[in-house]
């Protein structure tokens, strides 16, 4: 029997916080504590109008394939709020539904990117974008997200990044690791760089609902940049329906019958009853979003301040999504070294900064999707850790 797997699985990626998740459940098999600060899930229940609508739709019928692309009823839910939302134009026709919003990078990166195309990435940034960008034989195009900018894009380093060769960037606003957010001129002048050199640009929103600091911008809204830009999008965050698996993307005209055709070939289409769960949460009311938001904040106050108030450990407020990115590097460990040590010895189980890209190195990534009191009593242990290193 031949065992030898194709080439390309050496350049596919992973998404690091899983295997923290994997690592903190043999512990807790071993009878250890763990507070579990690594995935980026909210640890809200779905809202109920929205479980009733999924059950609704179970007992109606809607069991069977739907449309590859998406629900019609929910595609044009989605173009409304888009609209109403982030001031995009778009029609029906180009809302492609997934179980998810990783398989729109998936899909695009694939039907777009060949050897020797180049696509810049924010570093650090969600892994998965190195991780497609490589598989499909591409280069992948760092571009550094620095503290001291608050983890912001430096436009003229991105100038200096693109080539003859460069196909996509890829921008996150709000951002994971970060929660850095990019600002209205920022993303002119992204677009100004895109339409001159005839760039496609991922815009992943995952976490539009969720900024704190100003108001969300959507570069798909920009002049002449509809018509390159991909938005990414979903339920998980905004309504806490990670399991449900349920995201869309916005699209050109042009990508999306080769999109369709990749997800013919792959998923047939996504859960029927997922989507009708997905229409009531567009659709019905919003009170539990706001709730949500207003709990992300409050918590965002107390990592922030808890962080900054242990020694060696230094922590910019985030802008958006539910992330906090302590700056390490007074430890004298490596991102990797301290997260290990949060884990192992005091049952804090976080993200190293390097599982983002190498400009993560000196930090690491705490979810505060958790309860304040978990927060807490993680801020405690971290004190504790710190203090007992010689910190410089």
């Amino acid at each position: 029997m031949t065992r030898t797997l194709a080439s390309r699985m050496d350049r596919i990626g992973t998404e690091t916080a899983f295997a923290v998740l994997a690592r903190a459940r043999q512990l807790e098999a071993q009878g250890r504590e763990v507070v579990h600060l690594q995935i980026g899930e909210p640890d809200f229940d779905t809202p109920s109008n929205i479980i009733d609508a999924g059950v609704e739709a179970l007992r109606s019928g809607w069991t069977h394939y739907g449309p590859a692309a998406g629900d019609p009823e929910l595609r044009q839910a989605i173009v409304d709020y888009i609209r109403r939302s982030r001031g995009a134009d778009y029609r029906p026709e180009q809302v492609l539904v997934t179980p998810g919003g990783k398989p729109i990078m998936f899909f695009l990166i694939t039907a777009l990117l060949e050897a020797g195309d180049e696509a810049i990435f924010p570093d650090p940034g969600f892994p998965i974008y190195q991780s497609m960008i490589e598989f499909t034989g591409a280069k992948a195009v760092p571009i550094a997200l620095r503290e001291e900018n608050d983890f912001s894009l430096d436009v003229d380093e991105l100038r200096s990044l693109v080539t003859d060769r460069t196909k996509l960037l890829i921008i996150n606003s709000p951002a994971n690791p970060t929660g850095g957010a990019l600002s209205q001129a920022d993303l002119e002048a992204i677009a100004e760089l895109a339409i001159a050199n005839d760039l496609i640009v991922l815009a992943d929103e995952i976490y539009a609902e969720l900024l704190y600091d100003g108001e969300h911008h959507s570069i798909a809204a920009l002049p002449g940049m509809a018509e390159r830009t991909v938005i990414l999008d979903g339920f998980s965050k905004t309504y806490a329906m990670t399991g449900w698996r349920l995201g869309y993307g916005l699209f050109p005209e042009w990508l999306v019958e080769p999109v369709v055709t990749l997800m013919v070939n792959s998923n047939s289409c996504t859960s029927v009853a997922v989507q009708r769960a997905g229409l009531e949460a567009l659709t019905g009311p919003q009170d539990a979003v706001g709730e949500f938001r207003e709990a992300f904040m409050r918590r965002r106050e107390l990592i922030v301040s808890g962080l900054n108030a242990i020694p060696g450990i230094t922590c910019v407020m985030p802008k958006g999504a539910f992330y906090a990115f302590p700056n390490i590097t007074a430890t004298g460990m490596t991102s990797q070294q301290f997260a290990d040590y949060l884990l192992e010895d005091y049952g804090v189980a976080a993200v190293a900064g390097t599982s983002f890209g190498a400009a993560g190195e000196g930090y690491i990534r705490i979810s505060y999707a958790t309860s304040e009191a978990n927060l807490e009593k993680a801020l405690g242990l971290i004190g504790q850790a710190v203090s007992a290193l010689p910190v410089s």
